[in-house]
Formats: C-alpha cells, sequence, structure tokens
C-alpha cells in the first residue's frame, strides 16, 4: 500500500493493555493552567524509567471546566492500579498543589476502579484540611499560602492501550522531523490518546530486552542508520533517518484512530516507507495492524 510516494508497511504495531487516570486541573488564567500541566506531565515519557507515561490530553474552554475556570485534561498510564495511584498522588502533591491558583479534579466519573487523590494529597494540610463538596463534587480543601487548594477526594482508573506506535523512515533528518511533526499534530487531533514523548516523537525507539542485564529495553539498533552494516537492519533502501511516535489511548479504538491519522499525514515527500515496532509478543497482546486502519 502507498500513499503518495510513501510505502505503509504490512506490519503491526504492538501495543500493551494499561490503566490510567484523567486528571483534570484549572487555574484562574492560561498562564497557571500551562505552569502546573507542564510540571505534571514532566519525566512521564515511559514506564521503562518513569512511574506514568503522561501527557495533555485536550484542553478545554472554562464554561466546560469543573469550576468554570480554564482547564485540561490530562491523562496518566502506568501497568497497574496500584502504580496509577502512585503517580497521581505524588505528582497532584508536588506539581498542582504547589502551582499558584490551581485546582485538581477526577475526569473519570464512571470509573469501576478508583485511587486517592486528594485522599492522599489531604495530609499535606497538616490537619488543617478540611472536607467538603465543590461544584457537586466530593473535595478536600486544602490551605495555602493564596488561599485553599482544591481537589477531588479520589480518581477514577480506566483500562485503556498503551504503546500503539508507527515509525516513519525518511531520506532525511529534516524531512522525517517534518513529516514525524505532522503525525504527531494529527494523532493528537484524536479524541482520549496522548503521545507522551518529547514533542510526542522518540528518536532513540525502543525494543524488549538488552544484552545487559539490568535493562527491560534498549535502544532499537534495527532503525539506526548508523548501526545498517553491523544488525539485521530493517531500514529500507534510501533511509538515512527513522523516528518513532507512541501513542496512548483510553482504549484500542482510540489508539488505532490516532495511528490512522498520524500516518496519513507524516505520509508524503521524502518518507520512503512508514511501519511500526512489534516484538513477538514480549511486550504486550495487542496488535494493530497498518494496512487493516484502511481497510
Amino acid at each position: 500500500m502507498r500513499i503518495g510516494p510513501t510505502e505503509i508497511l504490512d506490519t503491526h504495531a504492538e501495543a500493551f493493555h494499561a490503566r490510567f487516570a484523567r486528571l483534570v486541573v484549572t487555574a484562574a488564567d492560561e498562564y497557571w493552567l500551562d505552569a502546573a500541566v507542564y510540571a505534571l506531565t514532566g519525566y512521564g515519557t515511559s514506564v521503562i524509567g518513569c512511574d506514568a507515561e503522561v501527557g495533555i490530553e485536550n484542553k478545554s474552554a472554562a464554561k466546560k471546566s469543573p469550576d468554570g475556570r480554564p482547564a485540561a485534561d490530562v491523562l496518566l498510564f502506568a501497568f497497574s492500579t496500584k502504580a496509577v495511584a502512585a503517580a497521581v498522588g505524588n505528582r497532584a502533591g508536588q506539581c498542582v498543589l504547589t502551582c499558584p491558583t490551581a485546582a485538581c479534579f477526577n475526569g473519570i466519573t464512571d470509573a469501576n476502579e478508583s485511587v486517592p487523590l486528594g485522599d492522599h494529597v489531604r495530609y499535606f494540610g497538616d490537619g488543617f484540611e478540611t472536607p467538603d463538596v465543590s461544584h457537586g463534587r466530593d473535595v478536600w480543601r486544602i490551605p495555602v499560602m493564596d488561599g485553599e487548594f482544591v481537589i477531588e477526594r479520589v480518581a477514577g482508573v480506566g483500562r485503556g492501550v498503551a504503546g500503539g506506535n508507527i515509525i516513519l523512515q525518511s531520506k532525511s533528518q529534516s524531512a522525517g522531523l517534518a513529516a514525524a511533526q505532522r503525525a504527531v499534530k494529527a494523532a493528537l487531533s484524536a479524541p482520549g490518546v496522548i503521545a507522551p514523548f518529547p514533542g510526542g516523537i522518540c528518536r532513540s525507539g525502543s525494543k524488549v530486552g538488552s544484552q545487559y542485564k539490568s535493562l527491560l529495553a534498549s535502544t532499537q539498533d534495527k532503525f539506526c542508520p548508523t548501526l545498517r552494516d553491523r544488525v539485521d537492519s530493517q531500514l529500507v533502501k534510501g533511509a538515512a533517518c527513522a523516528y518513532e511516535i507512541i501513542i496512548n489511548g483510553v482504549d484500542q479504538t482510540a489508539v488505532s484512530e490516532a495511528m490512522r491519522r498520524s500516518i496519513e499525514a507524516a505520509a508524503g515527500e521524502g518518507v520512503l516507507a512508514i511501519g511500526a515496532g512489534n516484538y513477538g509478543g514480549r511486550l504486550g497482546k495487542v496488535k494493530i495492524g497498518l494496512l487493516q486502519l484502511f481497510a
């Protein structure tokens, strides 16, 4: 299959089931909303080395937010409910509680599972925290130096899919970067997804395992142009650069739609091929065939 000059390889992305939470962060204005959200999503690229994979799902108008202020929905993915609990509690406490004017609410109200959110952070109030109901939600009010920090008591936990991906191969770094940026923008236009790596792009790639026993994953050498003559390279002829875009979503449908949009956007001049990363089932049970996305 081809989209213009770009070949879409007959392969699949290997993704895995994950738990996720959605935190709705609000603030007095866009400046402080961005400050809170940028801190909250920091160091959240991969569960290989981070407590969670974290990204901005969307921003919403004030009239749609829990307290009528500018808001952003942030998704946090991890392997287990326990890991999600640790991530949301620590990140809300360190990054949202500390940000001027910010508040934090649960964004999954119909979940079968929940984890402590304000019920964890409230202890920072050192006994001065008070339970309350705000905008129909059970919250804690924690005294802070500019007034009160409002945070919902619990966060719902959903079952999503992480690790959906595409790998694009290009004639040059500049062509690859331009295509990858188009792909990320298109992917994030789909509902219910994040692309957690820097700018949504991963240049190291990843594979399951390593020659070093202490590492769970390592660089995807089969797509490194400098290793073309040393490994069983998967680079197509003429490719001098490859970029991976990893997509997590609230379900497989969301991830698949984001992948389809990203492939369509990335294809074009200078992009020789678009494929995906898979590992013989060692990473996860979810297979997303690239050609099937366009069936």
